[in-house]
């Protein structure tokens, strides 16, 4: 018997497993789980971060298991999808991918090597997610899946390109799937915010990080805990994306309505702020 269907919503008292779980929209996403009933493997590469999590959801009555894991590597990932199963003891129902880094600076400035390590992460993080949890999703008859892009993937900012790049790419990749799994009952959402107070400045390779500090104290227009619970409730009303803010959902209407218009009004600001 399916756990959720049409009339369903899949992150009540699901079986989740969520990447960068140690901080962030990660914590975020783990912590609502378990106050919606759910039971949650924290995976984080900083294993005693996905720890801390872990002593939350605890403290919440809810069970949760730490996991340490690069979601760069696939073996690795393959590995978490086979041991969350055996930690739950009960297949996984929802997988949130959501860890990231950051990445910028200009185009010409960035080595190959850089742009290994944000692919590496914000985009083979998510296809290794969805690689090894879909075939387990359509075994089960049903599944949801989480995916954390980025504003970025669409507004497309100078001086950010291989973190634009990789955040389209989970943009492209979650749109892709969630027509072509629909036929399965396995739900997608991809979540694209703007800025959201969390370590991808402070950890990521970034330039500008005081401006970019100023900018997540003053105006990141909601929290990561705001972001993690409207992102679940699209997600139990088969909605495709999560656009939290109101710059985000500005920018998207932008993009959308006048695209030509829109990067004429990109280039020529940057040429300006030089």
């Amino acid at each position: 018997m399916k756990l959720f269907g049409k009339k369903r919503k899949p992150s009540q008292k699901a079986f989740a497993v969520v990447t960068g779980a140690g901080s962030g929209i990660g914590r975020s996403f783990a912590l609502e789980l378990a106050k919606r009933g759910g039971t949650v493997v924290c995976s984080d590469i900083d294993l005693d971060a996905a720890k801390e999590t872990v002593s939350l959801i605890e403290n919440l009555g809810a069970k949760a298991f730490a996991v340490k894991c690069d979601v760069g590597n696939a073996k690795q990932v393959e590995k978490l999808a086979e041991q969350a199963e055996q930690l739950m003891q009960h297949p996984t129902t929802l997988v949130i991918n959501n860890a990231g880094v950051g990445l910028g600076g200009k185009f010409d400035e960035m080595t190959l090597a850089d742009w290994k390590w944000v692919a590496d992460v914000n985009l083979w993080g998510v296809v290794h997610g969805c690689h090894y949890f879909v075939p387990k999703f359509k075994q089960l008859g049903h599944g949801a899946i989480i995916n954390v892009a980025s504003a970025a993937s669409y507004t497309a900012a100078p001086e950010m390109t291989a973190y634009n790049v990789t955040k389209a790419g989970v943009r492209a990749l979650s749109e892709t799937l969630s027509a072509e799994l629909r036929k399965f009952d396995i739900k997608v959402n991809v979540l694209c915010p703007t800025l959201v107070p969390t370590n991808i400045i402070k950890n990521g390779k970034v330039p500008h990080k005081g401006l970019l500090d100023y900018a997540l104290t003053n105006l990141a227009f909601t929290t990561s805990d705001k972001v993690a619970k409207l992102t679940l409730d699209r997600l139990d009303k088969d909605q495709l994306y999560t656009i939290p803010q109101i710059d985000a959902k500005l920018f998207w209407l932008m993009k959308r309505a006048a695209p030509n218009l829109y990067a004429k009004f990109l280039g020529n600001s940057y040429r300006f702020m030089k």
